[in-house]
């Protein structure tokens, strides 16, 4: 049946090209007046909106967002491009890829933005979402950047909420890490159980260390200029002079990222001040001298 159309529009063809004009309405040329096709169009996720559940790779077919009203895991809170040289692999940037951390950087500055402080400072973690190997393959170069609450610092599992976190690290700040009494074992934090300031405590967050761009093996190796890092965030929290007596004012605990997040990018350690041969039951911040006296 195909043979025989064709057989006809080829013999059509040829009587108007004998007659020399076309019937009214038409021209001679019977391939210009098709539409051009549209330009394939990329999907691209939305921001400002949340997931009921965590994703490590964006596949289109999971992609359902709630609003973030509703009771959610994560939020998206800034979707970026990849450009430039970052945009030209044939594949998805791996783990500790110069364009994972490019995104890793974006997300940060946007997380902070919108928390109003460093994401670090409280109970969240923050991940990269990138297209699938198919959609990377079909153009996507767009990642994602989402926040999720853990339930402590200890315990980075995502934990169900509801509701926006814009501004979620500014004023009183339930998220925001606080006083803590820390259970030791040797040299090592067991545990950090987050209490009130005004409650007995033993430790303090001060703030967050930036760490130079170096392998994480050498930043394992080499804790003692990580605690000394952490001494001057102290200083700098509490207003006490940032000399040799900082040390016998007070001790220092920190905690950094895990291997895979200081390959893609993550630098930032958590510090806090600790005290072991008293109580404390108010926050050590602008504390000054009486407050974290040399002993």
């Amino acid at each position: 049946m195909r043979r025989w159309w064709a057989a006809v529009a080829v013999a059509a063809a040829a009587v108007l090209g004998v007659a020399g004009c076309a019937p009214a309405g038409l021209d001679a040329n019977l391939t210009d007046d098709w539409p051009a096709l549209a330009a394939a169009e990329t999907f691209v996720p939305d921001p400002g909106v949340c997931h009921v559940g965590l994703q490590d790779v964006g596949y289109l077919t999971a992609y359902n967002p709630v609003d973030c009203a509703q009771p959610h895991r994560a939020e998206t809170v800034h979707v970026g491009t990849l450009t430039g040289a970052n945009a030209e692999r044939s594949t998805p940037p791996p783990a500790g890829s110069a364009a994972l951390r490019a995104a890793r950087a974006e997300c940060d500055k946007a997380a902070n933005e919108l928390l109003g402080a460093d994401w670090r400072s409280g109970r969240l973690g923050l991940g990269v979402v990138l297209p699938s190997s198919a959609a990377w393959t079909g153009g996507a170069r767009w990642f994602r950047c989402e926040l999720t609450e853990y339930e402590s610092i200890d315990e980075s599992g995502a934990v169900s909420r509801t509701g926006g976190l814009k501004g979620a690290l500014t004023g009183a700040a339930p998220l925001a890490h606080h006083c803590f009494n820390p259970k030791i074992s040797g040299d090592d934090i067991r545990e950090m159980i987050a209490v009130s300031c005004t409650a007995k405590h033993h430790a303090e967050f001060v703030g967050i260390y930036q760490a130079p761009d170096i392998s994480y093996a050498e930043f394992t190796r080499t804790t003692l200029r990580t605690h000394k890092a952490c001494r001057k965030v102290l200083a700098g929290y509490a207003k006490v002079p940032d000399n040799s007596d900082l040390q016998y004012r007070a001790g220092t605990i920190f905690y950094h990222p895990y291997e895979q997040e200081w390959r893609n990018g993550n630098r930032g350690v958590q510090c806090f001040l600790w005290v072991s041969d008293r109580n404390l039951t108010r926050s050590m911040k602008g504390a000054g001298s009486k407050g974290l006296p040399v002993t």
